[in-house]
């Protein structure tokens, strides 16, 4: 339902997008995660059709974005990250006035609309204007107006950027209704656990290109084995454990400090094993352990290892820079 081959497209001297290629099939889950200047921005434009690639093409529902953008554009909804609703209006004319700009008539876009204000818990607030709706309302209501035409690939581009955590659980439940009904998401976020949750396959882009792909265990299986991290009771023991950790898996990389929260953490091979032997081992030397913990890679480990930094102070870096 979503092909992009080869596609670039250059602003001036920089290359926002160098070849990329991304495919989804039908009523599945693309995650499309990256930091600021990655391109993700770029390939949600030329998806809908709001640029047009220097060379490649891309396809929704089997059409291409330059041969035939309006039936792209008819095959295709786009919730951006912010919502885009009025707010003078009340939900159900909202949804009814999209539905007349796809050329429904009265009674079939004002069925619609109260089908959708249904289905995304909105019928208490059909008749309120959007003006007064919380965050996470305007986020569904944006939703809804976004699949008002039944369209076969929606496009959501960090559809949870600004939401509370209540507000997030309520998009990322519309999203798994979405896909349920048959519908193909390409999901953009920084959010990794947005991903980790929604996305069937996760494509990392860096620099224009795709440097990662594949399923959420299957790209944290590639970051590498289990982590071990100890939480010590004093500063001055942080040397003295980075030694023990070092020595206890015999890896040869020294293992990660972190003084202001007095943390030390290294991978570990052998999983419980080594912990056990580690914790022994800090004990013998007289090391105190406050906590302890042994954990799988994460994707926010795949990011920084692909990327050169976690997705959180990416996500900051975005969000100063807006």
């Amino acid at each position: 339902m979503i092909r992009i081959e080869n596609v670039s497209k250059s602003f001036g001297s920089f290359k926002a997008l160098d070849g990329l290629s991304l495919h989804a099939g039908e009523g599945t889950v693309l995650g499309l995660l990256g930091p600021n200047g990655s391109g993700k921005t770029t390939t949600v434009k030329i998806l809908t059709t709001l640029l047009a690639p220097d060379s490649g093409d891309a396809r929704v529902a089997g059409h291409s974005v330059l041969a035939a953008p309006a039936l792209v554009r008819r095959n295709l909804g786009l919730s951006g990250q912010y919502a885009a609703v009025d707010e003078k209006l009340t939900a159900f004319e909202n949804l009814h006035m999209v539905g007349r700009l796809y050329g429904m008539n009265r009674r079939t876009a004002s069925a619609r609309a109260h089908e959708l204000l249904e289905g995304f818990r909105l019928t208490d607030v059909a008749n309120k204007r959007s003006g007064t709706f919380s965050g996470g309302m305007r986020r569904r209501l944006d939703l809804a107006g976004a699949i008002v035409a039944r369209p076969k690939v929606v496009v959501l581009d960090e559809p949870t950027t600004g939401l509370d955590p209540r507000g997030r659980l309520d998009t990322w439940d519309v999203v798994s209704r979405l896909v349920s009904d048959g519908t193909t998401v390409l999901l953009t976020t920084q959010y990794l656990e947005e991903a980790d949750r929604l996305a069937d396959n996760i494509a990392v882009i860096n620099h224009g290109r795709v440097i990662a792909e594949g399923t959420a265990t299957e790209l944290k299986q590639s970051a590498g084995t289990e982590r071990i991290s100890v939480v010590l009771r004093y500063a001055s023991d942080l040397s003295a454990a980075a030694a023990a950790l070092d020595a206890a898996t015999g890896s040869g990389v020294s293992p990660d400090i972190d003084p202001q929260n007095l943390g030390v953490s290294i991978a570990a091979p052998q999983g419980h094993r080594t912990l056990v032997r580690i914790l022994s081992d800090l004990d013998a030397v007289g090391i105190p352990v406050e906590e302890a913990s042994l954990r799988r890679p994460t994707l926010d480990d795949v990011f920084l290892q692909l990327t050169g930094h976690a997705a959180d102070q990416a996500r900051q870096k975005e969000e100063v820079a807006a």
